[in-house]
C-alpha cells in the first residue's frame, strides 16, 4: 500500500471552471503552435502570460528574438531545439529536457530545430513581479534523466516543478509555480494538492481525462481546463488508453500587465523605455548590436 500521505485527501476538489480548445495557428517562421493561454479567450491567467504547444520542422523555427520581464519554460516532448543567445549561452533541448529561462532586463535569444524531422514540445511564460522584472538573465536546464519521477498505483509524474507524490523538483520558481507531468494508467485515480490561493490549470497532451468531477465529461487532448477554487485536483483515467496531462498552478502577482509582444512590464511608460533600450542597444540589449545567432547566418534569416 502505498503512505497515505502521499495521496493526500483533498477536503475541496478543484472543479473546472472553463476549457477550451487549443487550435493550431502560426508563429514565428514557419512553426506551428496550439496556443491556449494568450490568445483571445484567454489573455492572461495570472501569474501566466502564455501556453504553446509547437512543432517545428526545419528550417522553421524561432529565430533570433528578444524578451524582456517574465520567464520562459521550454518543455521537449519530441525531437530537440538548439538554443542561443547573445550572452554565448548555447545549447540543445532534447526530447524530456527542460530549460527554465528567466530573461529578466533582457535577453535575445533563437530557437531552432537540432535537426530534420518534427520537433514538438511545449513553451509556458511566467510572469514576474515588477520587483524582479529588471533582474539579470539566468538558466535552469535539467537532462531528462535528471527530472524526478516517480510512479505509484498507475500514475507516473515527472516534476518540472514543485512537489507530487512525495518527490520534488530543486528548480527555483520566482514566481511560485508548480509544474507537474502526469500519466495515468487505463482506471488510475489521481488525488493532488494544489495551494489554495493558487491559480492552475490541466493542459492535455493525449487520450481523454474525466476532472474535477467523477460524473463530468471526459476531455481529450489539446484542451486547457481552467480550474476553479479549491485545495486539490482529482482526475480519473476512464478509458482503455494512457492519459497524460500537466497541471501547473501558480501564485497570482495581482499587478498590473501591460505587454508588448516579448516585453511584460507593469505599465506602458516601462514598454515604451524597453522598446528604446532594445532599439538603441541599451540597459540589458547592449550584446544585441553585433549579434546574430549561428543558425540565423546559416539560413540567411
Amino acid at each position: 500500500m502505498p503512505d497515505q500521505d502521499i495521496f493526500s485527501c483533498i477536503s475541496e476538489p478543484r472543479l473546472v471552471a472553463r476549457k477550451f480548445l487549443a487550435r493550431p495557428q502560426h508563429e514565428g517562421v514557419g512553426a506551428v503552435v496550439r496556443r491556449s493561454i494568450g490568445r483571445f479567450e484567454l489573455k492572461y491567467f495570472d501569474p501566466f502570460l502564455v501556453l504553446d504547444e509547437f512543432s517545428v520542422t526545419a528550417p522553421a523555427g524561432f529565430p533570433d528574438h528578444p524578451h524582456r520581464g517574465f520567464e520562459t519554460v521550454t518543455y521537449m516532448l519530441q525531437g530537440a531545439v538548439t538554443h542561443e543567445d547573445f550572452e554565448g549561452h548555447k545549447g540543445t533541448i532534447e526530447a524530456g529536457d527542460l530549460q527554465w529561462m528567466t530573461a529578466g532586463r533582457g535577453l535575445v535569444h533563437s530557437e531552432m530545430p537540432a535537426a530534420q524531422g518534427t520537433h514538438k514540445g511545449l513553451q509556458l511564460w511566467i510572469n514576474l513581479a515588477s520587483k524582479h522584472k529588471m533582474i539579470e538573465p539566468r538558466y535552469q536546464e535539467m537532462l531528462s534523466k535528471d527530472i524526478a519521477e516517480t510512479m505509484i498505483d498507475g500514475i507516473k509524474v515527472r516534476v518540472i516543478a514543485g512537489e507530487a507524490l512525495g518527490i520534488k523538483s530543486p528548480i527555483y520558481t520566482r514566481t511560485p509555480t508548480m509544474y507537474l507531468d502526469f500519466t495515468l494508467k487505463p482506471g488510475a485515480h489521481l488525488q493532488q494538492l494544489i495551494p489554495k490561493s493558487w491559480n492552475a490549470f490541466v493542459y492535455i497532451l493525449e487520450g481523454e481525462g474525466v476532472f474535477g468531477n467523477q460524473k463530468s465529461q471526459p476531455v481529450t487532448s489539446h484542451h486547457i481546463l481552467l480550474l476553479g477554487p479549491g485545495d486539490g485536483l482529482e482526475a480519473w483515467n476512464k478509458s482503455s488508453k494512457v492519459l497524460r496531462f500537466i497541471l501547473v498552478g501558480g501564485e497570482p502577482l495581482g499587478e498590473p500587465v501591460v505587454q508588448f509582444g516579448p516585453f511584460v512590464m507593469n505599465t506602458q511608460e516601462e514598454i515604451d523605455q524597453t522598446i528604446d533600450d532594445f532599439e538603441n542597444y541599451t540597459n540589458g540589449f547592449e550584446k544585441a548590436r553585433h549579434w546574430r545567432s549561428e543558425s540565423a547566418i546559416s539560413l540567411d534569416y
